[in-house]
């Protein structure tokens, strides 16, 4: 009996879940490439090494796997079908050509919505109220390829991006789960993306959590849960020190009807900062720097 052999490329808990959901079946996963664990970023989730491990699948760590050298390597293991889940690398042309049964990917978004890097984050960063999975063909570009099936499911409007990302995570298993079958039997159904609907979204650096105070309370609010812990978070500076932002509120009591210029300290106790339309209430903040800075009212946070 043929038994496509597949390529997994995966990393996060997005990864270990999909790939999880192969090892269960009995599928023919012949090899994992991944990413060694970044020793400068919190690991709070589960990856698919783990998985692979397990159950003796060997595991390949490669800085790029666009060089003669690993193209050559991944030819010699034959794939049939090429799955990529959180894979945080372009994987070049030349290798989405080598499987007969073709390369497919699972984004972290409903597409063609958030291409690129961080979905989830930069989803809850514009407010997004549905977020999900979708399972599609890779292409030359980034999350262009068409889409075989999407799972959505409801976020809430105070849900931090690590929050959203448990609520999705599910969805990436049942899509698979789904259309597995209809990969290997080459006859999975696909449908162009609207390209009029795309956007694209670039990867997120730790400072792209500095606050720009001319935003809206809401605008702010929005930056604060798509960075919170676990996700290196949102600050200002005052003083020479970085003051991180661990959480703050929009709408409480001690911000109603507070204006001020953008970055003005309203109040020390509660900490109320002045925004471009309103002013938000800082509730669970860390200095980072030494001296720590003694705030006062009337002061501007940069």
């Amino acid at each position: 009996m043929f038994r496509p052999r597949i390529l997994f490329f995966g990393y996060s808990e997005v990864g270990y879940a999909c790939l999880s959901l192969l090892l269960e079946r009995g599928d023919n996963v012949v090899a994992l490439i991944t990413h060694e664990d970044n020793p400068h970023e919190k690991i709070w989730f589960k990856t698919p090494a783990v998985a692979a491990r397990e159950k003796n699948i060997p595991v390949f760590t490669p800085e790029s796997v666009n060089t003669p050298e690993w193209r050559e390597k991944i030819a010699a293991l034959q794939p049939d079908l090429i799955l990529s889940v959180y894979y945080r690398h372009m994987i070049g042309t030349k290798i989405l050509a080598l499987p007969s049964l073709g390369a497919w990917n699972m984004h972290g978004s409903l597409l063609p919505k958030y291409r690129g890097r961080a979905p989830i984050n930069w989803a809850v960063l514009h407010g997004e109220s549905r977020l999900g999975m979708t399972l599609h063909r890779m292409v030359k570009s980034a999350d262009a390829g068409a889409v075989v099936d999407q799972e959505g499911v409801a976020i809430g409007p105070r849900d931090t991006a690590e929050q959203a990302f448990r609520k999705v995570l599910p969805c990436a298993r049942t899509v698979l789960a789904r259309q597995i079958d209809a990969l290997l039997a080459g006859t999975a159904k696909e449908t162009p993306q609207d390209e009029s609907q795309a956007n694209y979204f670039g990867g997120r650096k730790p400072e792209d959590g500095r606050i720009i105070w001319t935003q809206t309370s809401r605008q702010i609010f929005n930056l604060i849960r798509a960075v919170t812990d676990p996700y290196p978070g949102a600050f200002t500076e005052a003083g020479g020190a970085r003051l991180m932002i661990w959480w703050g509120e929009a709408d409480s009591p001690a911000t109603k009807g507070k204006r001020g210029a953008p970055g003005e300290i309203i109040s020390i106790s509660p900490l109320v900062v002045a925004t471009g339309d309103s002013a938000i209430e800082l509730t669970k903040t860390e200095w980072r720097g030494a001296p720590t800075p003694l705030l006062s009212v009337g002061q501007r946070l940069a």
